[in-house]
């Protein structure tokens, strides 16, 4: 059986949003090029194949749905802190204001 095409997503979240929206998604070459720009702009690129597959369904400028919330939340919060931690904050930073989410 051939090995199913990798997925990426990226997300952008302004406080006072319903939800995280998703702003890239894709399968194959067009997730290795979300992964690309996001490492290049030095964001941390969080390995969840099942969320990344469920968001590269979304089309563009969605609202992440309900029933992705907790997965969502869980990745946002591994991301700051991540960022906390490369800050020198030790890693129980509470999510700037206004942060975009990153890419996983």
């Amino acid at each position: 059986m051939p090995e199913r095409p990798k997925r990426a997503a990226a997300l952008r979240y302004t406080e006072g949003d319903e939800a995280p929206e998703v702003v890239a998604a894709g399968a194959g070459e067009a997730a290795r090029a979300i992964v690309e720009a996001a490492r290049a702009a030095g964001v941390p690129v969080r390995d969840d194949a099942a969320l990344a597959e469920a968001l590269s369904r979304l089309d563009i400028g969605r609202v992440v749905p309900p029933e992705l919330y907790v997965a969502v939340a869980e990745a946002l919060v591994w991301a700051y802190r991540l960022d906390a931690r490369a800050a020198g904050g030790g890693g129980g930073a509470t999510p700037p204001r206004g942060t975009a989410p990153r890419p996983r």
